[in-house]
């Protein structure tokens, strides 16, 4: 057996014992949840799988649909494995932060899109992308923050942005999050920022789901013309529920979350290091 041979076999070995592990985590997965009388799991599978600094060690992300209290369901849950033995959490012994928080995909570039540039330049070799809640108070703060900062670095970043409103916490960023987006068309960039400069709870309840009160209160202070009827329409519904698809694909759970060069960063501090000396 020649050295290539040797490699190529050896390789083939090492990607069946993963798949072989893959399959022990998801066994396991279906043996813990079968425990459970009050969750009814099927198909479960492997969503997303990441090599973590530990060695030897994984991280999954699995994807299943279930029933719980008679509604049904889509779960995603993380264990760790090291091909011996299952654990449901994993924590940094120095920091006590749990690993789950990097166990996360990647950007990949369906995420660059033109339509969701909002300051810089598409062509930058540096990229970044918010996950954010228009109502967020974080968000209100932050957002604007990073938009000076790659308007001051314009050249050199591509910064893009995508709507993941909260609705359980505030349900009036459903309605606020299409009116930005309708906003862009006719103030382009420029509406997001815009929009983030704006104390809206001197105009609404964070809790209301009032569309004309929202409505006027924004077409007031950007001074645009936008219609009720335009909250509906087709374009503009899809639009958002693919942003929060997206965001869902990415396990976003929270506001703001930003991704630098394509990976997450828990921080939210990365963005400063692009500044090009």
């Amino acid at each position: 057996m020649n050295k290539i041979t040797k490699l190529l076999v050896l390789s083939s070995i090492a990607s069946a014992t993963l798949f072989a592990n893959d399959n022990l985590v998801v066994d396991f997965e279906k043996k813990r949840l079968s425990q459970n009388p009050n969750v009814k799991a099927s198909n479960i599978k492997v969503f997303y799988k990441k090599e973590l600094e530990v060695k030897g060690w994984y991280g999954y992300i699995l994807d299943f649909d279930a029933v719980i209290q008679d509604k049904n369901m889509k779960i995603k849950d993380t264990l760790f494995s090291d091909g011996k033995v299952v654990a449901t959490d994993l924590f940094d012994i120095k920091t006590s932060k749990s690993l789950k928080s990097t166990v996360v995909p990647n950007i990949t570039d369906k995420y660059y899109q033109k339509s969701k540039l909002i300051a810089g330049n598409e062509k930058a070799k540096d990229k970044i992308v918010i996950f954010s809640d228009p109502l967020c108070p974080f968000c209100m703060q932050y957002v604007p923050e990073v938009i000076d900062f790659v308007s001051k670095n314009s050249d050199n970043i591509a910064l893009y942005y995508y709507a993941f409103p909260l609705t359980h916490i505030h349900p009036a960023s459903t309605t606020l999050s299409k009116l930005i987006d309708i906003a862009k068309i006719k103030l382009g960039q420029d509406a997001v920022l815009k929009a983030y400069k704006v104390d809206w709870q001197k105009h609404f309840e964070v809790s209301t789901t009032d569309d004309k009160t929202i409505l006027n209160a924004f077409n007031k202070e950007l001074q645009t013309n936008i219609k009720i009827e335009d909250l509906n329409k087709k374009d503009v519904v899809n639009s958002l529920e693919k942003e929060i698809a997206l965001a869902d694909d990415l396990l976003v759970a929270g506001t703001p979350t930003i991704y630098v060069n394509g990976e997450i960063d828990p921080t939210k501090e990365l963005y400063k290091s692009l500044i090009k000396k």
